[in-house]
């Protein structure tokens, strides 16, 4: 654990300009030191694999527009030696939302913050099954976080 933790930390300082002193990197949520955790020990699991987790892993942004940053977590940015597709798919990969302590998590290729009125809107690209279609099929998903409840708000409303 201590050598994901301080691989965490190395990371954190490496793309996170204003987060890199001891302090802030001690602030890396333990939810998402236990998703790196879990997937360095499936790849070692998987042949003796090794891990690594690329610079742009971990990243802070604020994600409700509250102006505070928040952690987000992109396992298309691991990598085990011993097998290619353990962390994504035609799917995608998983991203990790940390927002006010709560953890969500999403399977995308992609996403952005955005800002629409007064609200932070999360666009996230997602598998075309999700709309109806196949992995070609284009399709995303917006969320806003709600505060009061903390949790991710998205319409499910269909095209007329």
């Amino acid at each position: 654990m201590h050598k994901i933790v301080a691989t965490v930390m190395t990371v954190t300082i490496l793309t996170l300009g204003q987060a890199a002193n001891a302090t802030n990197t001690s602030e890396i949520p333990l939810a998402l030191q236990e998703k790196i955790t879990a997937a360095e020990t499936a790849c070692a699991s998987f042949d003796n694999g090794k891990f690594l987790l690329a610079d742009d892993a971990l990243k802070q942004i604020d994600l409700d527009g509250d102006g505070d940053l928040d952690w987000v977590l992109n396992e298309v940015s691991f990598t085990c030696s011993s097998a290619a597709s353990l962390y994504g798919g035609t799917g995608g990969s998983m991203s990790h939302f940390v927002v006010k302590g709560v953890v969500a998590s999403v399977l995308n290729r992609g996403w952005v913050v955005t800002s629409f009125g007064p609200h932070s809107v999360l666009l996230v690209d997602v598998h075309g099954s999700q709309c109806g279609g196949i992995n070609p099929t284009p399709c995303a998903t917006s969320s806003i976080w709600d505060q009061q409840e903390k949790v991710w708000r998205s319409a499910k409303t269909p095209w007329e």
